[in-house]
Parts: C-alpha cells; structure tokens; sequence
C-alpha cells in the first residue's frame, strides 16, 4: 500500500523520534543499519523529511537527525506519508486504472474507497509519540 520510500520513511522517523526521546541525535549510517535500508536510498528520504519539517538535520562533528520533543507529540502519520508519497495513497484506483471515479468505477472503487477512507482515519490520528513509545518500552520493533 505505501511506496518502499515510504515505509523506510515512517521507520526512519520512528527510530528518530525514540532517539530523539533518549536525547539523542542520529547518524543517517545508524539510522540505515536500524531500519535495515539502504544507506543512499535512506538520505533521499531524510532529505525529504527535512525538507517537509517532519525531522530536523543538525550539520558537524555533533551532527545528525532529530525531532524536537514537542514535535513528537504534533508529529501524525499523515504527515509522514504526505512527506514521501504526497496525497496519492488517498486518490489512486485500487486496480490502478487512471479513468478510475464516482462516475465510471472500476469493480473494486466502492470497497477500496471505504479502506482509503479507514487509512485515512487511522494516518491522521497516530501520532508519532505513541509509535516511538511503543518501541521505547520494547512493544514494537523495526528490523527483524
């Protein structure tokens, strides 16, 4: 359902905000090697979640990605996958057609609609804090 950018893009930002719980900036080598992706293809994607305010990215010696603490707590799902993907996760045809609509369905538009509409439910009331405390207290993890 997302674009492999995508889910690297929420993994990255979890394990951000959790470092960011303990105090802690990170790398984007650990941050590669944490949520097993690899390491170029995880800059493209913290450039874009830098760019669009998600995570910031402090420059030297001392360096690395973080999000400030009052963030997490704001910081939705939503916000992560507009960041990667935009709006099309919300939009596209389950078959992926691109006459696709309310006026010339294609048999799977009415179910797929009402799973879009859940998806959307569900992105927009996550909130970061929860995800990175989950896997603080060890009840989730990202890398098998």
């Amino acid at each position: 359902m997302f674009s492999k950018a995508c889910e690297y893009g929420i993994r990255a930002t979890i394990f951000i905000a959790h470092s960011s719980m303990d105090g802690r900036r990170v790398s984007p080598k650990e941050i590669a090697q944490e949520i097993d992706s690899p390491a170029a293809f995880t800059a493209k994607i913290l450039q874009a979640l830098v760019r669009h305010q998600v995570v910031e990215s402090t420059k030297g010696a001392h360096g690395g990605f973080e999000i400030n603490l009052n963030n997490i707590k704001t910081i939705k799902l939503s916000d992560i996958v507009d960041a990667i993907d935009g709006d099309k996760i919300y939009k596209g045809c389950g078959l992926g057609l691109h006459e696709c609509d309310e006026n010339r369905p294609c048999p799977m538009h009415d179910k797929f609609k009402s799973i879009r509409d859940e998806l959307r439910v569900m992105l927009e009331s996550t909130d970061l804090e929860s995800l990175a405390l989950d896997l603080k207290l060890g009840e989730t993890f990202l890398k098998r």
